[in-house]
């Protein structure tokens, strides 16, 4: 429905906004503690460049990311816990990482999730090609047939399906992955970080990267800095462990971890 003539259109609703409405009402209830870090990715990200002039082939940033997440949480389970119905603490083996890719569809550009699975167990270079199958295929993966049956369902329904899932740690690891890994700084470039609304125990939200003069063995160098944000749900993770979790994935993010090999 057109009303040009009024100063204003109308345009239908888009049915897959209806998840993001979801998880803003359920991520209200949880008690976030957000921590705003840079990590120095001038290392990782000469040696993606170097990947690429070998190669010929551009080697997925969110990949090696995950690379470094899998690693830090297989050290840091407690990180990604769930509490069950019984209000007992569960704590995953394997890290199933829900993340957001931007794909065409129909000419246009919308935001699908995919679950990466068992992430602290795949070398970066599956990763890789995981993400670049389901941005070739995403139409036919089994997430985009989920939601396209699950949005058009009444919200009382959703919001009942939600209520059991994040009581049933087995259909939550099923459903909506362990940890979820969110980008923005694919939209724009600079530094920034996102400040989000989880439904996850952990959320890391990359932001953009920036140039930024840093020590470098006394010296003073240009660098590029990543902007992240770590998201915690503090009724079941603590401060120091977050910590611990947080100078580990710096680490490894910082050496260019998997990224030599």
């Amino acid at each position: 429905m057109s009303k040009e003539n009024e100063g204003y259109t109308i345009q239908p609703y888009p049915k897959i906004r209806r998840l993001m409405v979801d998880g803003g009402r359920m991520g209200r209830q949880k008690h976030i503690i957000h921590g705003l870090v840079e990590f120095d990715v001038t290392q990782a990200r000469q040696a993606i460049r170097e990947y690429k002039a070998r190669r010929g082939e551009t080697l997925s940033f969110t990949a090696f990311v995950l690379a470094c997440l899998g690693k830090a949480l297989e050290t840091n389970k407690s990180m990604h816990a769930c509490r069950n119905w019984r209000g007992q603490l569960v704590i995953f083996d394997e890290v199933d990482v829900s993340t957001l890719f931007e794909v065409e569809v129909e000419g246009r550009k919308l935001i699908r999730p995919h679950i990466i699975r068992a992430v602290n167990k795949k070398p970066l270079r599956e990763l890789h090609a995981e993400i670049r199958a389901f941005q070739a295929g995403h139409a036919a993966s089994q997430e985009a047939q989920f939601i396209g049956w699950f949005v058009q369902l009444p919200g009382i329904v959703r919001r009942l399906f939600y209520g059991i899932l994040f009581k049933n740690p087995r259909w939550l690891k099923e459903y909506f992955g362990t940890v979820i890994v969110t980008a923005i700084g694919m939209f724009g470039s600079g530094a920034g970080w996102g400040i989000p609304v989880p439904n996850h125990t952990l959320q890391v939200t990359l932001g953009g990267i920036a140039e930024k003069p840093g020590v470098v063995e006394g010296r003073i160098e240009i660098r590029e800095y990543l902007s992240v944000t770590i998201s915690v749900d503090h009724d079941i993770v603590d401060g120091a462990p977050a910590a611990r979790f947080t100078q580990q994935l710096r680490e490894l993010i910082e050496s260019g971890y998997e990224l030599g090999d």
